[in-house]
Formats: structure tokens, C-alpha cells, sequence
């Protein structure tokens, strides 16, 4: 029987401001972090990316044509604030104004993010989201924004905390690339989440016309051994690393018994504190009914066994199979050798993860109001031929996981889109230009657009609302 999805449902396409823009060093955008850490670190660098700043007309164009009435876009702080407060940036004010416009003009509604991995460098140096300080300087950007797009509907003020904290100071591939630090990665998740209350309760106060949110990556962990309570503690605890800790302070205001037990196991094995006020959870109690929605990132989701021994991680930067490694001391291990399928960069491809993580939000945190799948694709080696890509195993990979989005809404989960990471090649934060997932191949020498074979299988998805094989497709290819 074939799934369906119902009629007032999103299809959109996601992108991100660093990952799409480029034009990095032009009308006045400031530095970011990452400007520095790719020059220092990797083989490649972030411009001109997609050259999204110049060619958004082509690709919100592209996706009308393709049924596309969502896009997820973010604002670049540096670009609105070089320096992260101060002075604004008129240039990179009118460029999101002309930007607005044009997705109006196209049909398609903006979710706008206000920050996606992109700290002004300034701030960034002072500690990032480890100084208290960055949380007012953000604060008062979102107020920013908000009196001067009015244009703007939907709101999210940060992308993925887990994985931030988790690049940032767990395995170390973003800057400022510090390695088993389990203090600083929950700290940061503490902070951020503090200025994302305290962004929500500022926005309901003022009034705004619009919907306020925020994005979370959950990937969902599973023990390697289901019948083994130490496999099962050890997927608790990779849970709240990435999932409970940040879930319980968007939704219960406060970290549970449970959550903050997991913690203290978790910093007792590697070290450190946190510093959580009683001021701190005052203000997350009182917003964490006011998130209008949770958007939820999804990819993988990963098999633990119980690990006592050295903390290791390698991540899989090349896509090389089978090159990554995560054990954490007194955590747990992730564990391949399970039959699942997995990308290249070792993701485990498991669509039955998402619906898990829905119906677990559903469950455990029934103030959650709605959902969109905000992120979900995959990554792929892409083989450009006759002008376009044959992506047949990204059209498998997004129709199983429609199909999960499909059952959890049959089993009363109130989900409203999906938008499909990305919508058109983008750069990727660690793994540079070779890792694609878009629906628009880009030709990032010439910049030019081609629709993947996925782009067509997407446009029929969104005009019947049908989640069809790859084999049902007529297309002009």
C-alpha cells in the first residue's frame, strides 16, 4: 500500500548561510571562526560555495518548478553584525530583505535560522557559547531581526546544539577544535539553550507576528546488545550526550533526575563541572511552552556497547568507509558491525531511527505542539552523466524515511514538513564539496544548475503527496 502524507504538508528544501552564500569577504560581512579554521585545517574553503548570495533567484526559480513551497535559510550574524554586536551591516541587511522578497515572489515560505554554525570570529575567540556574555550579544541580535524582518513567519534560533558542542569540543572537527573536553560540550549546550529560552521569551513578550522554534539533531541510539543492561546504559548515556540533555531543557524547563545522574556518571569518568544557576532554570521553565515548534535533524542513528578504556575518536572526514572510530570512557562504544547499511562517512542508514525519535518526543515531552523534519538526506558520491546524477539510492533513502514520517503521523504525531538536506550541493563543514546532497547538482567551477534525477522524483512527491518508488518515475532523462 502506498503511504501518503497529508494535504497542508511542507516539502521544502534546506540550506545555510556559510554552507550556500559564499561571497565570505564581500559588503561587509565580518569573519567567522571557521573563515580562520579552514585555512589553518582543511584542503578547501567556503567560497565561493554555492554562490547563493549572488544566485538565490535561480535557485528559489528552480524550486518552484520543482514543488518546492518551503526553504530553510540562515542568517549570517557576521553578515548583519561583522563583529557580532555594534555597528550593523546596511549591505547585509538589504541582501535578506532581497532575499525575503524573493522567496514570497517564488510562493515558497522562508524557516529562517539564526544561527547555523556561524559565530562572528569576534565572539568566537571570547569563548564562543562558553561565555556568558555571547548569550546577550545573540539575544540582542534576534531582537534585531525580528523588528526588521517582519517579512518572516517562521523562526529558529539555533541549528543542531548537539553537534556544535560536539564539533566543537568532543571530537574536535570544528573550531576550535578541542578534543574529550565532556565539561565544555555540556556547558555549551547549557548556554545555548539558555539563549535560546531566553530568544523565545523575548519574541512572545514583544508579540511578533510569527512562529518561533528550534532545530535539534537527533540521531537515536540503540544498545548493541538489547538484552544487556550494560549496552542499554551505555546507549542511555550517548543519549543524553546528544538528545535528553538538550530535549529536556527545550521542553521540561529543567534537566530530570535521570538526564543530570548521566551527566555527573559522564564528568566523574572524564572530568569537569557545570555551572547551572537556580536564575538559569527559572528562565528555561518559563519557555518551555512557547516553542511553537522543534524541528528535528535526522540522518543516522548509531548501536553502543559499553565501553570502559581510552577515549578515541576518528572522524571519517573523506568518506572512506569504515575509517571512523567513537568510544568515549565509561560511555559506550559505536559499534559497525551490526547489518545495517551505511554511507561512506559510516552513517547507519536506519528509517525506523526517525519514526523512533518522533513517537520518543511524542511520548516523553507532549508539549511539543508540532514538528518538522527540518534536515534529512543523503550523502553521496554523486556521478554527474548526461547532465544530470541517477541518485536512485537518495530517492530509496528519502522515501523510507518519508514512510517513517508518514507512520508516526498515522500514530498521532503531529508532523508538518520535510525538508530534504539540501536543496541544491552545498559546501559541508568537514568533509569540503565532495560529500553532495542536493536535489540541483551544482557544477561548483561554472556554478551551474542541474536537476538530479531526485529533483523530479521530489516535484511528483509534492504534487500528489504519494511517497512512490525511484521506478514509478517518468521523467525527460
Amino acid at each position: 500500500m502506498v503511504k501518503t502524507l497529508p494535504n497542508d504538508f511542507i516539502f521544502g528544501g534546506a540550506t545555510a548561510a556559510y554552507q550556500a552564500e559564499g561571497a565570505t569577504q564581500i559588503d561587509g560581512k565580518g569573519r567567522v571562526a571557521w573563515d580562520s579554521y579552514l585555512e589553518e585545517n582543511y584542503w578547501y574553503r567556503a567560497e565561493p560555495a554555492s554562490d547563493f548570495y549572488h544566485r538565490y533567484p535561480i535557485d528559489l526559480k528552480l524550486s518552484e518548478d520543482f514543488g518546492i513551497n518551503g526553504i530553510r535559510i540562515s542568517i549570517a550574524w557576521s553578515r548583519i553584525f561583522p563583529t557580532g554586536f555594534g555597528e550593523v551591516n546596511p549591505k547585509g541587511v538589504a541582501f535578506y530583505h532581497h532575499l525575503f522578497e524573493e522567496c514570497h515572489k517564488r510562493h515558497i515560505e522562508p524557516f529562517v535560522t539564526l544561527h547555523h554554525f556561524d559565530t562572528p570570529e569576534k565572539l568566537h575567540k571570547n569563548g564562543d557559547f562558553l561565555n556568558r556574555d555571547t548569550i546577550d550579544h545573540f539575544v540582542a541580535y534576534a531582537k534585531f531581526c525580528f523588528e526588521e524582518f517582519k517579512e518572516v513567519n517562521y523562526w529558529t534560533t539555533f541549528n543542531e546544539i548537539g553537534p556544535i558542542g560536539d564539533g566543537q569540543y568532543l571530537n574536535g572537527k570544528f573550531p576550535p577544535g578541542i578534543t574529550y573536553d565532556l565539561e565544555k560540550l555540556f556547558q555549551s549546550h547549557h548556554h545555548m539553550m539558555l539563549a535560546h529560552a531566553k530568544t523565545v521569551l523575548l519574541y512572545k513578550e514583544a508579540g511578533y507576528q510569527g512562529e518561533i522554534g528550534v532545530v535539534h539533531a537527533l540521531p537515536t541510539k540503540y544498545p548493541y546488545n538489547p538484552n544487556d543492561k550494560a549496552d542499554q546504559r551505555a546507549a542511555e548515556l550517548e543519549d543524553i550526550i546528544h538528545n535528553k540533555f538538550i530535549l529536556d531543557a527545550t521542553f521540561l524547563g529543567h534537566y530530570s533526575k535521570e538526564t543530570m545522574a548521566g551527566v555527573r556518571h559522564i564528568l566523574d569518568n572524564n572530568g569537569g563541572h557545570l555551572d547551572i544557576s537556580d536564575d538559569d532554570i527559572t528562565i528555561l521553565t518559563a519557555a518551555k511552552d512557547s516553542n511553537d515548534f522543534l524541528g528535528i535533524n535526522y540522518y543516522m542513528s548509531d548501536w553502543m556497547s559499553a565501553f570502559d578504556g581510552e577515549t578515541e575518536i576518528v572522524h571519517n572526514s573523506k568518506g572512506n568507509k569504515g575509517g571512523s572510530k567513537y568510544q568515549i570512557n565509561g560511555v559506550g562504544q559505536r559499534r559497525f558491525d551490526v547489518n545495517i547499511p551505511r554511507s561512506d562517512w559510516d552513517w547507519l542508514i536506519y528509517p525506523k531511527g526517525l519514526y523512533d525519535q518522533i513517537m520518543r518526543v511524542k511520548r516523553d515531552y507532549p508539549n511539543y505542539k508540532k514538528i518538522y523534519i527540518t534536515e534529512n538526506g543523503l550523502g553521496y558520491k554523486d556521478q554527474f552523466i548526461n547532465q544530470t546524477v541517477y541518485d536512485d539510492e537518495r530517492i530509496d533513502y528519502v522515501k523510507q524515511h518519508l514512510e517513517a514520517i508518514s507512520d508516526a503521523i498515522k500514530d498521532g504525531a503531529n508532523v508538518k514538513g520535510y525538508f530534504i538536506w539540501s536543496l541544491m550541493d552545498v559546501f559541508s563543514w568537514s568533509n569540503g564539496y565532495e560529500k553532495r546532497y542536493g536535489l540541483f547538482y551544482v557544477d561548483f567551477n561554472t556554478q551551474e544548475r542541474f536537476p538530479k534525477k531526485s529533483a523530479y522524483w521530489f516535484k511528483e512527491l509534492a504534487k500528489s503527496h504519494q511517497i512512490l518508488d525511484a521506478s514509478s518515475l517518468n521523467w525527460p532523462k
